[in-house]
C-alpha cells in the first residue's frame, strides 16, 4: 500500500465512490463530481485518481459485464475498502477538530 494521505480531490473522489455504492464507475464518478462541485472534471483525471486510490488500498475494483450499449465494453466498478472508509473518517475528524477551533465564527454575517 502506498502513502495513506488523502489529497483534496482524492477525498472528493473517495466520497463519491462511497455515495454511488454499486454504481461507482469512472464516468458516474466524473458526472457526480461535476454536478456537486460545479467544476469541470476531466475523466482522465478521475481515472488517474481512482488508480492511485486503488494502489493505496482505499478502493477495490472489478469489471462488470459487457453491455450492448457500450459496444461490448465492460465498466470497471469501484468499491470503498475498510481502509478507504477509515481514511474518510480520519479526514472528517481532522477537519471537524480544526473547525471546532475557530472561535465564535458566525457564517450568517458574511
Amino acid at each position: 500500500m502506498k502513502g495513506t494521505n488523502l489529497g483534496e480531490f482524492e477525498e472528493l473522489v473517495l466520497l463519491t465512490v462511497a455515495a454511488l455504492l454499486e454504481e461507482a464507475y469512472s464516468v458516474a464518478v466524473c458526472d457526480e463530481l461535476s454536478e456537486h462541485t460545479g467544476r469541470s472534471v476531466k475523466l482522465g483525471v478521475v481515472h488517474a485518481v481512482l488508480n492511485r486510490l486503488e494502489e493505496k488500498g482505499f478502493v477495490k475494483s472489478e469489471l462488470g459485464e459487457a453491455t450492448k450499449t457500450r459496444g461490448g465494453k465492460r465498466k470497471r466498478f469501484y468499491q470503498l475498502t475498510s481502509a478507504g472508509r477509515s481514511a474518510l473518517v480520519q479526514a472528517k475528524a481532522m477537519r471537524d477538530q480544526l473547525w471546532d477551533k475557530i472561535p465564535s465564527l458566525t457564517w450568517n454575517k458574511a
